[in-house]
C-alpha cells in the first residue's frame, strides 16, 4: 500500500499499532484520574466508567484549597524543587566539566567511585544521614533536604557524557585566548549544553517534586510539609472523598506536566547526545 508516494508495510502498521496501544494504556490512568476529579465520590467507581461526567463537579477544585493548606504545601514544594534543581544544575555541570576536560591525579578513580554511589539505594544510608542532619540541628528544616539533594552522581555522569562529546580543541583555544577554567565553563560549556541541562532539569524537578520519603523523615511541622505529604494527610483525613483526592492529585501533577512540556523538545536531544562519546 502506498500513501503520498510512501510505501506502507505491514511491519510499519504493526509498529504504529503497538505504539498507539501502549500510549493509550499508559494514558488511561491519568484520564481516569482527571475524570474522577470531576465526579461526586459515590460516582468515582461506578461501572461502566463515565469518562466524561454528565454533571462535572468543578467545586472539587475549589474545596481542596480549604480542606487542607494545599497552597502552603505547593509553595513549600516549589521552593524546595526550584532550589534543589538549580543547585544540582550548578554542581553537576561544574563537577562534570572537571571530570571531562581537566587532568588531575586519580581523576578516573574518583569519578568511578563517585558514580558507583548510584548503585547504592538511599535506604542503605538514610539513617546515617538523618543522624548527621540531627547533629547539625537541621531536622524540621527545608535546609536538610536541600543539603542532601544538592549533589547528584547521576547528574555528574549525565553532564560529563555530554561534555565528552564537545571537542577539547574549543577549551584549548579558549585557554590560549587567556580564559581561565571558570570562564571556559561559564561562557563555552554551559551555552553548548542546553540539551543536557534541560534533561537534568526534568529528571531533578520530577524526582524532587514527587519525593515522599525524604520530607516524611525530616519534616514533621505542618507549615513545612510538601505537597506529597499533604496529599497523604488529605487521604488520611478524607479517605472517602475520592473526587477531592483525585482533584488534589491533578493539581499536584500540573507543575510537573508544565515543566516537561516546556523542556521536552530538548529532552530527546539531550538523552541521545549524552551517549555519543564516553
Amino acid at each position: 500500500m502506498r500513501i503520498a508516494g510512501r510505501k506502507i508495510t505491514v511491519k510499519t502498521v504493526l509498529l504504529y499499532a503497538i505504539v498507539i496501544t501502549v500510549t493509550v494504556v499508559m494514558l488511561m490512568p491519568f484520564a481516569w484520574m482527571l475524570s474522577a476529579s470531576l465526579k461526586l465520590s459515590r460516582d468515582v467507581f461506578a461501572f461502566p466508567i463515565e469518562w466524561i461526567p454528565s454533571q462535572p463537579q468543578w467545586q472539587n477544585y475549589v474545596d481542596i484549597w480549604t480542606k487542607i493548606p494545599l497552597a502552603l504545601f505547593i509553595y513549600n514544594t516549589s521552593k524546595l524543587t526550584i532550589i534543589v534543581t538549580l543547585l544540582q544544575l550548578l554542581t553537576s555541570s561544574f563537577a562534570a566539566y572537571a571530570f571531562a576536560k581537566l587532568n588531575f591525579p586519580y581523576k578516573n578513580a574518583l569519578f568511578l567511585g563517585y558514580i558507583a554511589t548510584i548503585a547504592m539505594p538511599w535506604q542503605v544510608y538514610m539513617v546515617p544521614q538523618f543522624l548527621l542532619m540531627r547533629e547539625f540541628g537541621l531536622n524540621n528544616t527545608h535546609l536538610a533536604l536541600i543539603c542532601l539533594q544538592a549533589f547528584t552522581a547521576f547528574g555528574v555522569f549525565l553532564m560529563r557524557q555530554f561534555y565528552m562529546s564537545i571537542p577539547t580543541e574549543l577549551c584549548e583555544a579558549a585557554r590560549i585566548d587567556g580564559m581561565n577554567e571558570y570562564q571556559i565553563w561559564a561562557r563555552i560549556m554551559l551555552p553548548l549544553s542546553k540539551p543536557a541541562l534541560s534533561t537534568l532539569t526534568i529528571f531533578t524537578f520530577v524526582s524532587t517534586w514527587n519525593d515522599f520519603l525524604g520530607p516524611m523523615i525530616y519534616l514533621t511541622k505542618t507549615e513545612l510539609k510538601t505537597v506529597q505529604i499533604g496529599l497523604r494527610m488529605f487521604i488520611s483525613q478524607y479517605s472517602a472523598e475520592y473526587g477531592l483526592i483525585m482533584a488534589a492529585s491533578v493539581v499536584a501533577l500540573v507543575p510537573v506536566l508544565i515543566v516537561f512540556l516546556a523542556l521536552q523538545r530538548f529532552f530527546v536531544e539531550g538523552i541521545a547526545s549524552t551517549g555519543l562519546k564516553g
